[in-house]
């Protein structure tokens, strides 16, 4: 009898997949087999039974990967399997961005009276602009990207992309091997790329000073690939108009022209029912 413990809440339709054989326990010390989404793994004392874990999610930087290769316990995650949910933020995440959606909403709702003279007085102050015709610059060419880059162009939007190891399928991107090249010719800027020590900080002075003047970023993929105090000083000059971001942090609160969102990419139901599928 396998045991399988869940660190964090796993979709039952997921869980139902688990055979005969198999059984939930909540002492992850006792487990087999270790379930996880988010939870931080790398300052848990790893059970002597633990042959596997599963992410459900694509990222696993929060699983102690050297001291589970030690081990020998297998790690995997789940590809491709939160890729709309995502997909879908990152379109709404451009245009909160180029119609100032967030500042909009924030003003409308302490209006008090005279509301809709107030409405005509007022709204020219969040006039944005539309993403028809620009250029949607892509940084990462998975799953993810390749979804972001098919929709934006569905919505009108010129798609350029980076990745070294992009393998063509057909998506019709004018991928660039060289990442400032490709910045130079971006309104807005998507990252799609895993947190490793290659991409650590690789967002930093060089390339916003690549970047065109009023440059928006986004950022769904992890908060490490920005180095924040290059960020700072990028918004502070102008080459970044906005920057767009799924992953608060002490940094960015309360910054003028930052666009919060409390870490919503893969959380819809049907993601999470994909996720714990296949993890």
């Amino acid at each position: 009898m396998y045991k399988i413990a869940t660190l964090n809440k796993i979709s039952p339709v997921g869980l139902k997949q688990l055979p005969g054989g198999y059984i939930l326990v909540e002492n992850a010390s006792e487990a087999d087999g270790i379930l996880v989404r988010s939870q931080d793994m790398h300052e848990m004392e790893l059970g002597d039974k633990l042959k596997a874990i599963a992410r459900a999610g694509a990222g696993v930087n929060n699983i102690p990967l050297d001291k589970c290769a030690e081990r020998g316990i297998v790690v995997f995650n789940t590809p491709g399997a939160n890729a709309n949910a995502v997909k879908e933020l990152v379109l709404c995440g451009l245009l909160l961005a180029a119609r100032n959606v967030p500042s909009a909403l924030s003003w409308a709702a302490g209006l008090k009276e005279d509301v809709s003279k107030t409405v005509e007085k007022g709204k020219s102050q969040f006039a944005g602009s539309e993403i028809l015709g620009k250029t949607l610059g892509v940084v990462g060419l998975g799953a993810i990207g390749r979804k972001v880059a098919a929709s934006a162009k569905a919505l009108g939007m010129e798609i350029v992309g980076y990745d070294p190891y992009y393998v063509s399928g057909g998506e019709g991107i004018s991928v660039y091997s060289d990442l400032g090249e490709m910045l130079s010719l971006c309104d807005y800027v998507t990252l799609h790329l895993p947190a490793n020590d290659s991409t650590k900080g690789m967002m930093n002075a060089e390339l916003f000073d690549a970047m065109k003047d009023g440059t928006v970023l986004l950022n769904f993929s992890r908060d490490k690939l920005v180095n924040e105090l290059d960020l700072a000083a990028a918004m502070e000059s102008g080459k970044v108009a906005k920057y767009v971001t799924d992953f608060p942090n002490d940094n960015m609160v309360g910054r003028e022209n930052v666009i919060l969102l409390p870490h919503l990419g893969a959380s819809t139901a049907e993601a999470e029912d994909n996720c714990a599928v296949m993890a």
